[in-house]
């Protein structure tokens, strides 16, 4: 925390947002500014609300703070940077960037809201450095709904893309070493994208779909085309790195691709070995690589599937319950900050503390058990349970009373 005091000017912010990050990796079912305030022994939850949507502070800068965080304390020379999208399901149209859409989180179009972050995935650990949140052309459209919303008046669309070589930007503007980035199609069959990387010589490993042409010496090809071709000899058995259920063996092949660009551009073909499918990757490299290094880049992939997992599960990313931009932007950094503080914890004691042979290593949720449990659990008396009881109870009824008014109304 001490990393982020100077950006609060104010004392009481800074003592609050200290209690906010606490309530975040606290064992609550449910993590929002109600049930935070209530287990940090505030009154209300009014000020945990003017934390996030008018005290003076700056969210950007916080999350600079997070990202220098992250790779001063996860520093892996084999860092991956891998980019995704997850969604939030909501409900109403209000919430900033809503729309129904395809979400990932249900599998299937649903109302949500998405955001596209940015993880960095090493060897000690892995957590999300940045985050942008997708506004669609529908919000766009309407300068009144966004600025209702709390977007500014120029808020212009970008796509998800455009949003992932934003913050990989700004990851190389401030000086951090960068030798890949990882994703999935959405990225990989994105031309500028590609390029943007390629300009600034990092190299990746983006999924691309089976029908994306690709050119070789012997003129452009679909991809599956392609792979239809490679010999058997061609194939090698590699683990993509290790799963929850031990380490991820597939069968990989690489074909050499022809671009007017310089470096070194192919295309990586994975094969299941039970089921026989397969997955096609355009990698792009500034000298040519091993095959093994591409596959351990494509296996950095599923860091973010587990980042969001735990950031979700145990730092309430996806528990908000705000509509304003500036609200989503500081709970969705104060949440990385508090699962980027897991995420470092486990690496130390990983290498301070080896378990031992009949024990696994730490994990994310049993650090965030031990440290509500013997460090920050609150205990609270009996009268300030039953004042929140009568807050509650205060604020439902206030609300039911505007529900009648407003029926009242429309039916006359």
């Amino acid at each position: 925390m001490s990393r982020i005091a100077g950006r609060f000017a104010r004392v009481e912010p800074r003592r609050r947002v200290g209690r906010l990050v606490l309530g975040l990796l606290s064992d609550l079912p449910r993590k929002n500014c109600w049930s935070i305030a209530e287990w940090a022994g505030e009154a209300t939850p009014h000020g945990m609300q003017h934390l996030l949507c008018r005290a003076s502070w700056d969210a950007d800068a916080v999350r600079d703070d997070v990202r220098d965080y992250v790779v001063d304390q996860l520093h892996d020379d084999q860092a991956v940077l891998v980019v995704d999208e997850t969604g939030d399901l909501k409900k109403g149209t209000h919430t900033v960037g809503v729309q129904r859409q395809y979400t990932g989180t249900a599998g299937r179009i649903e109302n949500a809201q998405v955001a596209v972050y940015l993880v960095y995935a090493g060897l000690r650990g892995h957590a999300a450095v940045d985050r942008e949140l997708y506004i669609p052309r529908s919000w766009t459209r309407d300068p009144d709904r966004c600025r209702t919303a709390g977007l500014g008046e120029d808020t212009v669309f970008a796509t998800k893309p455009e949003l992932a070589a934003r913050m990989i930007g700004r990851f190389l503007d401030v000086g951090h070493g960068l030798g890949w980035v990882a994703g999935d199609e959405v990225y990989g069959g994105n031309p500028k994208l590609r390029s943007a990387l390629e300009e600034r010589t990092v190299g990746y490993v983006l999924a691309i779909a089976c029908s994306a042409e690709v050119a070789t010496g012997a003129g452009k090809f679909p991809a599956d085309a392609l792979a239809a071709k490679v010999p058997k000899r061609a194939w090698q058995k590699l683990s993509a790195g290790a799963g929850a259920k031990g380490y991820r063996f597939y069968d990989w092949a690489v074909i050499d691709l022809v671009e007017p660009r310089p470096g070194s551009h192919q295309l990586l073909v994975r094969r299941n070995r039970t089921t026989g499918e397969l997955a096609y990757y355009r990698c792009f490299s500034p000298t040519l690589m091993p095959l093994a290094t591409l596959v351990r880049v494509a296996g950095s992939r599923w860091r973010v599937e587990e980042t969001f997992q735990s950031g979700k599960g145990l730092a309430g990313l996806d528990e908000h319950q705000v509509r304003r931009f500036t609200s989503w932007s500081r709970w969705a950094t104060l949440a990385m900050l508090a699962h980027a503080f897991l995420a470092v914890v486990r690496a130390d004691e990983h290498v301070r503390s080896p378990a031992p042979d009949e024990l696994i290593p730490l994990t994310c949720n049993e650090i965030q058990r031990l440290f509500t449990t013997l460090v920050v659990r609150p205990v609270h008396d009996v009268a300030h349970r039953l004042r929140w009881s009568a807050w509650r109870r205060h604020h439902q009824a206030r609300a039911q009373a505007s529900h009648y008014r407003r029926q009242a109304a429309n039916q006359t």
